[in-house]
């Protein structure tokens, strides 16, 4: 993973969520953004992590529960969120497959379409939207170029784009793409 990718979005993430915040893990993986997000919210704040993979869940919880907390689990796609979520600050999107595991089993451009625009849907004025797009898998660049021509269309003022790395898009590295709702 390219830590500095994921550090940009934590810092984006960090200017924006509040201890006691509702915040979403769209794809929980092995739950280290899903720590980072409880500890930002803390006890009072609720974490809600999404994944297809029950490994991806063990995962988040074992280290959740090493560090003390506990968050809202749910074993399904991230294009559900908004059926289990009304509301939430930050929304962090994390796409290719879970490391450590078969790497059949990725996120899919159509899937992850539904789950942005869930995403933006529950975001309230000052909310952030982050997602790291991995162009270096199979499937990984066609899904990449899809939420990256996705944001570029719902930036406007009401939805502002705030990255996406154009250069290490350009070469073929992990990316972020980050959108803040006015």
């Amino acid at each position: 993973m390219n830590r500095r990718v994921t550090h940009l979005a934590h810092e984006l993430i960090e200017s924006l969520v509040q201890e006691g915040d509702t915040v979403v893990d769209a794809t929980a993986g092995n739950g280290y953004d899903t720590l980072f997000l409880a500890r930002l919210v803390g006890k009072s704040g609720c974490v809600h992590a999404f994944d297809i993979q029950q490994a991806a869940l063990d995962a988040t919880t074992a280290r959740l529960e090493e560090n003390g907390y506990s968050v809202e689990l749910h074993l399904c796609s991230h294009s559900e969120m908004a059926v289990h979520v009304t509301e939430a600050q930050a929304v962090m999107f994390n796409l290719g497959y879970l490391p450590g595991t078969d790497h059949s089993t990725i996120t899919r451009t159509s899937s992850t379409l539904d789950a942005v625009e869930a995403a933006v849907s529950i975001l309230p004025s000052g909310g952030i939207f982050t997602c790291i797009c991995y162009p270096g898998h199979p499937g990984g660049l066609e899904e990449a170029e899809a939420v990256l021509a996705w944001a570029q269309e719902k930036s406007s003022v009401s939805l502002r784009l705030i990255t996406a790395n154009e250069k290490d898009r350009l070469e073929g590295r992990p990316f972020l793409v980050a959108l803040k709702k006015a």
